[in-house]
């Protein structure tokens, strides 16, 4: 990452409008960023995600050590070439993959596992996450850190954040790129506002070209998740670009925008698509019920996507009837193009300085007031 710019905030939110610049593209935030976790998107091409708006995947640094393994993509020339992606890539650290891991011991230096492919002991830290991630050569990398579960004591998230600050720095004495690949802090604390706040006063003091806030994708709900963003978000480096993993629902994202967030990444577009769930302006559609047979409309008919542009609601109720591998590509298509529309909304949102109007109208009509359509 050579730089963040800070274009402009909204006149009564949180909100900002902003822009990262990578080796591999320009980076217009807020942004959703599609996941690829072993490289690869989904049911999707390359292609087709970048034809959805998408600029810039988010890759699994946990997945891709353990196949095919860092050292064939990097004598492959790195990640973007190996996967044919030329537009800017982020890899998380492996943290959170390896934390939920049934089977683990945590120790002071990293994490000792199981791999689920020889089968023997394998270790992560910091060091280890900062080869791999060099390795791969994404833009933009992330700090290994100890994803917190929920709930946690505040005793257990004090000692944990105390390891995760030591890694940090750790983390930046072994990365070996800092001029071609940023690498983005994690600030954790669990649901507490001074663990938090003590979290990211000392990872901003560590000047990271970025930041990210941790440990929220992981049960807590809507409420608590925009009390945790609400008690971080203020000790976080308005220069810097300010990423919330994992994240999320529509509403997750909207509520997260206006809280001063710039970045976002969740599986959820592609794995709904999987399982028939298309998300629309008017909530969430399930396209496998019956209602769907006989109906000829586009899955959204406001949505310019390629499959809302070409097939009907009826077709793809039919392909995920009989099975076809195509009802998840095209499903797949549609949802990231609608996730990757609401964020160019709120983006042109901020700049005409009306996000509050914006966003509220959007979850009216999207029913998030309501029960869902599904």
């Amino acid at each position: 990452m050579q730089k963040f710019e800070l274009i402009t905030t909204d006149k009564t939110t949180r909100a900002r409008r902003g822009r990262v610049t990578t080796e591999h593209g320009t980076i217009e935030t807020p942004i959703f960023m599609p996941v690829g976790t072993h490289g690869a998107m989904k049911a999707m091409t390359p292609a087709q995600v970048e034809d959805c708006g998408a600029r810039i995947i988010l890759a699994n640094t946990y997945h891709l050590h353990l196949k095919p393994g860092e050292e064939l993509i990097n004598k492959a020339g790195g990640l973007h070439k190996f996967m044919n992606w030329n537009k800017p890539v982020l890899t998380d650290s492996g943290g959170f993959q390896v934390f939920s891991l049934p089977k683990k011991t945590i120790g002071e230096d990293g994490v000792r596992f199981r791999n689920e492919i020889t089968g023997g002991e394998t270790f992560l830290g910091p060091r280890e996450a900062m080869a791999i991630q060099n390795s791969l050569g994404s833009d933009i990398m992330m700090a290994f850190d100890e994803c917190i579960p929920y709930p946690s004591s505040h005793d257990y998230a004090a000692k944990s954040i105390k390891k995760t600050v030591r890694w940090a720095e750790e983390c930046l004495r072994a990365h070996s790129r800092p001029n071609v690949q940023a690498l983005f802090g994690i600030v954790q604390g669990s649901t507490y506002p001074d663990l938090r706040k003590e979290c990211a006063r000392q990872l901003s003091a560590l000047d990271f070209p970025g930041y990210a806030i941790g440990g929220v994708s992981v049960g807590e709900g809507l409420d608590l998740l925009k009390q945790v963003v609400d008690f971080t978000e203020p000790f976080l480096p308005a220069e810097k670009p300010r990423y919330l993993m994992g994240v999320g629902l529509p509403e997750d994202i909207l509520e997260s925008i206006e809280r001063g967030m710039d970045m976002f990444d969740c599986v959820i577009p592609t794995r709904y698509a999987r399982s028939a769930t298309a998300f629309t302006r008017r909530g969430k559609i399930r396209l496998t019920n019956k209602n769907y047979r006989r109906d000829f409309f586009p899955v959204d008919p406001s949505c310019d996507c390629y499959c809302c542009t070409n097939f009907s609601r009826a077709y793809l109720h039919h392909l995920f009837n009989a099975n076809e591998v195509l009802s998840a590509t095209l499903t797949a298509i549609h949802n990231v193009r609608f996730y990757l529309n609401m964020v160019t909304e709120a983006r042109n949102a901020i700049e005409a300085g009306n996000y509050a109007e914006f966003k509220q109208a959007f979850l009216e009509e999207y029913g998030f007031f309501k029960p869902d359509k599904s």
